[in-house]
């Protein structure tokens, strides 16, 4: 089989715990190979974001160009868009390369519950890269905000907010329940061809968890890379992500909400 490559589409963020750094640390420490296009700069720490510089577009596309007319990528995972112009052209090279496999994390809403994307941009995310996906892979407010129904705080809520999402015009969903407020445990959900396969696992208390999100997503992209099966892909993808965020404190970075730590299996 030729190398597993999965390109990265996302923001960079300066203190490695998110974005294109996570993104990259997760598809190597899970067996591919990662190659990335920025769509905007951030000065960013554990502690917050300090600054975002979007790309422009013309350069978007240029990277875009240069590696699909060279690297036989096989998953794309697309994180950070900025907004609606990046995201047409985002949707236009796709379309042009066509790749097997697009995990969309769609990174609309900030911790503090602020929305990151404008609502016009919010319609082109849905329309321009929602049916291109292969997955899509929202956290509660992210999919209470590509739905418009609240977040969910309870099952009866969760079960609307699921209903809602598979009227989206999208091939699958991964609803991660990381954000519930069971502090036992933490159910994702895998909505696909009208079944939902629920994905639950014990909840370990940390407060590093920078960048989970993105590392999750990668971490899929990787394995679709490698040809596994959608449903494969995503439990490789939470063994994965539970084992990083199991070893977070393994780490000491920065002062804030450190990253998980991608690479946990080196010390085994």
């Amino acid at each position: 089989m030729s190398t597993p490559i999965t390109l990265t589409i996302a923001g960079s963020d300066s203190g490695g715990g998110a974005g294109i750094q996570a993104d990259i640390k997760a598809i190597s420490a899970t067996g591919g190979y990662a190659c990335s296009a920025i769509t905007a700069l951030t000065a960013q720490n554990t502690q917050g974001v300090q600054g975002i510089l979007p790309i422009d577009t013309d350069f978007v596309a240029q990277q875009l160009d240069a590696i699909f007319t060279d690297l036989n990528v096989k998953a794309v995972k697309i994180g950070m868009l900025a907004d609606s112009n990046i995201i047409g052209v985002v949707a236009e090279k796709l379309r042009q390369y066509r790749p097997q496999h697009i995990v969309l994390d769609p990174v609309m809403v900030a911790t503090s519950g602020d929305l990151l994307l404008k609502t016009d941009a919010i319609e082109s995310l849905k329309n321009e890269l929602l049916p291109l996906a292969t997955v899509i892979t929202p956290n509660l407010p992210e999919a209470a905000a590509l739905t418009g129904l609240p977040i969910p705080h309870n099952d009866a809520e969760t079960k609307s907010l699921i209903a809602a999402l598979q009227a989206l015009n999208t091939h699958a969903v991964l609803l991660k329940g990381g954000h519930h407020h069971d502090d036992s445990q933490a159910t994702d959900y895998l909505i696909k061809d009208g079944k939902v396969t629920p994905y639950t696992v014990a909840r370990h208390h940390t407060h590093n968890t920078h960048g989970t999100g993105c590392t999750l997503s990668s971490a899929i992209a990787s394995y679709l890379a490698q040809q596994h099966t959608l449903h494969t892909a995503v439990e490789l993808g939470k063994a994965y992500i539970t084992d990083a965020i199991k070893h977070a404190d393994d780490l000491e970075i920065g002062k804030g909400h450190g990253p998980v730590n991608h690479f946990f299996a080196l010390k085994k």
